[in-house]
Parts: structure tokens; sequence; C-alpha cells
């Protein structure tokens, strides 16, 4: 596994087609136009009429009912439907995959590089990609993984495309990418899960219904900030804020004693078996 690049974002300077323009690959879209990618550049196909219409409205990209328009002379293609479909999609566009050997992105979770590999005909170079929601927001993280055919250029195309909306985590197994999605894939319901306990006990003791929603969401952006910005490790974080005998290390106790630790580590064990059965199930 390598560390997020932080250097500056190159622009893309070849065509990128989007096959599916859902949230996830508008978030992508909105984040190349925005650090300067020609709009031209950009090609999405969508069967979604309205979709189409959104995405030429807001980004100007050029939009296509049918997979095979978009991806013409795209070097780039970005697989961005929903799993259930991606097998029928890759055997339509396998014949142009096997003729011009474009760069293969894929955003489907639990649907392995090795399938996609053979659904496109095979001797593809594929990079399968683990995003997360906060994507939406330029906020994301996203897991990547390169099989054998990807080239230095290829994984640099790939890794400034995903970095339009977030930081990028390279991995030299796919085995893990599993945990990618279990860890960050899924980890914003986690959060989302805890700020709906923390507001519902904090209702509990009698704040109001605002207050509790304000309170908790301000706590969590500014502990996230921290966690980003300072540096340390969680465990020295919680540290600094943990004063002996006082209220925190008192609900810290509660949460180790119900067995926090190992609820979360079995919650993300289920999340990762859960990848493995969905790319057994589309095999």
């Amino acid at each position: 596994m390598s560390a997020s690049d932080t250097s500056p974002i190159p622009p893309l300077d070849q065509p990128v087609a989007f096959i599916g323009g859902g949230n996830m690959a508008r978030s992508l879209i909105g984040g190349l136009v925005a650090r300067g990618c020609p709009p031209a550049l950009v090609r999405v196909a969508d069967p979604n009429a309205e979709i189409r219409e959104a995405l030429t409205r807001d980004f100007g990209v050029q939009t296509f009912a049918q997979a095979d328009d978009a991806v013409a002379g795209a070097a780039t293609w970005v697989l961005a439907t929903k799993p259930q479909v991606l097998h029928s999609v890759c055997a339509g566009l396998a014949p142009l995959a096997r003729s011009t050997g474009p760069l293969v992105l894929s955003i489907a979770a639990g649907i392995t590089a090795t399938q996609l590999d053979r659904w496109l005909g095979g001797d593809a170079a594929v990079v399968r990609t683990m995003p997360n929601t906060p994507a939406l927001l330029g906020a994301g993280v996203t897991g990547l993984y390169a099989n054998p055919r990807v080239d230095a250029d290829g994984r640099h195309r790939a890794d400034a495309l995903m970095r339009s909306a977030g930081t990028t985590v390279w991995l030299d197994d796919e085995a893990r990418m599993d945990a990618v999605t279990a860890v960050s894939g899924s980890g914003p319901a986690y959060v989302f899960l805890l700020a709906e306990a923390m507001e519902e006990a904090g209702i509990a003791q009698g704040l109001a219904a605002d207050d509790a929603r304000a309170l908790v969401l301000q706590t969590l952006l500014g502990a996230a900030r921290m966690l980003v910005e300072d540096g340390a490790a969680p465990a020295e974080l919680r540290r600094r804020v943990t004063s002996p005998g006082g209220t925190t290390q008192a609900a810290i106790e509660s949460f180790e004693a119900g067995g926090l630790r190992a609820l979360v580590a079995t919650a993300i064990d289920q999340a990762a078996r859960r990848g493995r059965e969905l790319a057994a199930a589309n095999d």
C-alpha cells in the first residue's frame, strides 16, 4: 500500500468517458471541471434523459444515451453503473475494449479486476477503485488497485482522475480492497450512526432537538479536522481530552466496558465478508 499523494493534481488532457451518470460519477465530473478539465473532454453515457440534461446544464459535458457513443475516442473509461448491471455493460463494450485498449476504471463495489478483465474480453488495463460518499463534497478518499496491464501512465491518469474528489490510497494486493470497502467505503455510515446515537442521547438528557443536532454536528466536524490537521494518532488525541477522573473518562470507560472496539472490528469484518460474497455472486 502506498500513502496518499498530496502533490498538485495535473489537469487531464485526454478524453474520458463515464458509463453511468449517477451521484458518484457526478462528483468526479464536477471535480474534473472545477480544476480546469475542458468539458469537451468529458463524455457521459446514461439512459436517463433527466440525468443527461442535468450534467450538460451543470457542467457543459457531452452526454449520450448509449455507452458505445460515449466511449468513442476516449482513452479512459470510468464504469460507474450499478454492480448488478456491470457484467452486461462490459459485455456490450468488449469488442471496443479489445480493439482500442482503453484504461478502464471501475467504481463498482464487489466487482474484481479479474472479473472486469474477463467481461471486457481479456488483456484489459483495469483499475478497480473504491471511493466513498464524501467525494460528493470533494472530501472523499479512494482506494485503488491496478492490474498488471496498467502502466505508469495509466496509474498517473487514474490517480489524477480520482483525486478530483479527494485523496487516494493505492493497494498492491487486490484482496485488501474488501478492507477498503469496509473501512472507508461504508465508513461514512458508521459516523452517521454515531451521530444519530449522540443526538438521541443528548435529547434524552434534556437538550432541544435542534441544539442536540448543532452540538453533535460541530463536534464531529471539529474532531475530524483535528484528526486530519493535528497529525497526532487518534489514541493521543483521545488521551489529551480525557482528564483522569473526569467526565470524558467516565464515558470512555463505558464504551470500553461495552466492547466498542470488538463491536467495530466485528462490523468491519462483516462488511469485508459481504464484499467478498458480492464478488462471488457476480462471477
